[in-house]
């Protein structure tokens, strides 16, 4: 099995206390100040000059690894909870934004175009469609606020570019689509949920 840092330079160092850290946590997105974790050090046994580490979050716990080259994961999910979704739709979306924190953009782009498809057929578009049908299907019946509908045609193309092209999404592709979806599920089903029904 491949060690984690094939060089042998590095090493795990016993919890204790770090130099002070401030982050936001990608498991509770609580903004943390944390001095307690292990240390990632030079030399056999880590005992050495930090280079990394793993900090743990004072709110819940969680741990959150900063490695040597300045990366760390998780980091917080691109965009924000959605209520009142059905259960299917809201599974597929914490998916997509589970999968931003782990720096995985492009599978994020994937999961947002196939959550535009359900949340088309949701309300009422036939199945079996292709993409871009669902997309504008969503458009026409007024799902997409009308100085939104450039974002029809930028969904559209980053979902084919992701799906049918050799081309690796970024951050910023995958906040846009998050970012997107988001104002589709709360216009859709937290909105109206939040207006007394009619007698």
């Amino acid at each position: 099995m491949t060690p984690f840092f094939p060089e042998g330079n590095f090493n795990w160092y016993q919890q204790q206390g770090l130099p002070n850290i401030k982050f936001v946590c990608g498991f509770c997105n609580a903004t943390v100040s944390s001095v307690r974790g292990y240390r990632l050090g030079h030399g056999r046994d880590g005992s050495g000059t930090q280079v990394g580490g793993i900090y743990i979050c004072p709110n819940c716990g969680g741990p959150t690894f900063f490695e040597p080259a300045g990366s760390r994961f998780p980091t917080p999910a691109l965009g924000n909870p959605v209520t009142h979704v059905p259960p299917d739709l809201t599974a597929l979306y914490e998916e997509s934004r589970r999968a931003s924190s782990q720096n995985c953009f492009t599978a994020a782009v994937l999961l947002c175009r196939k959550l535009l498809m359900n949340i088309a057929v949701s309300q009422g578009a036939t199945e079996g469609l292709r993409f871009i049908e669902y997309v504008t299907y969503l458009a026409d019946k007024g799902f997409v606020p009308p100085n939104g509908k450039h974002w029809v045609d930028h969904i559209r193309k980053k979902g084919n570019e992701a799906t049918h092209e050799i081309a690796l999404m970024t951050e910023a592709d995958a906040k846009e689509l998050i970012s997107f979806i988001e104002m589709l599920l709360r216009f859709i089903y937290e909105f109206p949920s939040m207006v007394p029904s009619q007698p």
